[in-house]
């Protein structure tokens, strides 16, 4: 039978193509005569990048060195896809995780970080002349509403005196005026945001209540910046109430307030590896991710991957599985965690664990 291997990235540990290799290994030490079919998989986060890369011919990977959510300097990329009717001039994917990412960061700055360093790929995408941006956010170190990146394209946030208010979540409140006059113009093909949530920008659901506590806010923080992110939003042409606005710490609604528009990360990537038709001629398929959680449901790579599948059995392994987390959309579940015996030992060596969850599952649905 055919077998697709169509994981995430295993956040800060395994690569989403290595995932899936060990995860097929494993498989085929228990059911060699299986066809395996690697599909790694992104949702706008961590491995957006690689996975673009490695579906598309020809794409090249563009250096560029940014300023980081640290206010460090960061050694970066942007990948340049080939041209298409669509796109004549090409089509740029920048990953925020590797410009503006928390990885970056060797403390959390839940006040303080910011997305300069995404704004200032965008902009060497855009001097290289590309007819459109696809963006991917996921894995932000701040919450600043995309004001970093939007100054890096040429606008300004100003406080009641004409002056720049700080960088990052700390300066929103502040903000009194937005001049977007000197904001550079969205490409001839447009601006996508890839996005992995569908929370809007603020209240309950947004991107400080939900995503700040991740990013190392208190609760008195997060309602500063959940404060501040309204403030932006009575400045800005944006919806804050549209879904995926409050991703990656409100880069959403900052992509959108530029004229951009915002899509399922997941099922962007899925349509151009190819996916949607390599599961259908599949009997099981292996999807997986780093932490199945309460948020997975919603737009995360299994989610997609379940959600998607014309009935093929769908299995779902994960480095650790959320007590609670809805797993009923899977024929079969496993935890690196549970395998390894702790989070640590499953962590330390990912591409093992994986390997063996291969086998268990092969024997479970083979």
């Amino acid at each position: 039978m055919i077998v697709v291997f169509a994981p995430d990235s295993f956040k800060g540990t395994i690569g989403a193509a290595d995932a899936a290799a060990a995860l097929a290994e494993g498989w085929h030490s228990v059911r060699r005569q299986d066809e395996a079919v690697l599909r790694p998989m992104a949702d706008g986060g961590e491995g957006t990048l690689d996975a673009f890369a490695a579906a598309v011919p020809g794409a090249r990977r563009v250096p560029v060195r940014v300023r980081g959510p640290a206010d460090l300097e960061v050694d970066a990329a942007w990948l340049r896809l080939p041209p298409t009717a669509r796109a004549p001039a090409g089509t740029a994917v920048v990953e925020l995780g590797a410009t503006s990412g928390i990885e970056l960061l060797e403390n959390l700055r839940p006040m303080g970080a910011h997305t300069a360093g995404l704004g200032q790929a965008i902009a060497a995408a855009l001097a290289a002349g590309v007819s459109r941006v696809v963006v991917g956010l996921g894995s932000s170190a701040s919450t600043d509403g995309g004001t970093g990146m939007l100054r890096a394209l040429g606008a300004r946030f100003l406080d009641a005196r004409g002056a720049d208010v700080p960088a990052g979540g700390q300066g929103l409140g502040a903000i009194a005026a937005a001049d977007l006059s000197g904001l550079a113009a969205v490409p001839p093909a447009g601006v996508i945001g890839l996005v992995d949530v569908v929370n809007p920008l603020l209240g309950a659901r947004g991107a400080a209540a939900v995503f700040g506590p991740q990013k190392g806010a208190d609760p008195e923080q997060i309602a500063q910046l959940d404060g501040g992110l309204a403030q932006l939003a009575r400045l800005l042409p944006a919806d804050p109430g549209t879904p995926g606005a409050g991703a990656a710490g409100g880069a959403g609604f900052g992509l959108l307030a530029w004229g951009g528009s915002l899509a399922s990360g997941a099922a962007t990537v899925a349509e151009l590896i190819g996916l949607p038709g390599a599961m259908r001629a599949a009997s099981v398929i292996v999807t997986g991710e780093g932490a199945f959680d309460g948020q997975s449901a919603s737009g995360k790579v299994p989610a997609h991957v379940a959600a998607a599948a014309s009935g093929a059995r769908v299995a779902l392994a994960a480095g650790r599985i959320q007590s609670g987390a809805d797993t009923s959309a899977f024929a079969a579940v496993i935890s690196l965690t549970a395998l390894a015996g702790t989070p640590a030992s499953a962590m330390a060596d990912p591409a093992r664990w994986l390997r063996e969850a291969g086998r268990h599952l092969a024997r479970d649905l083979g």
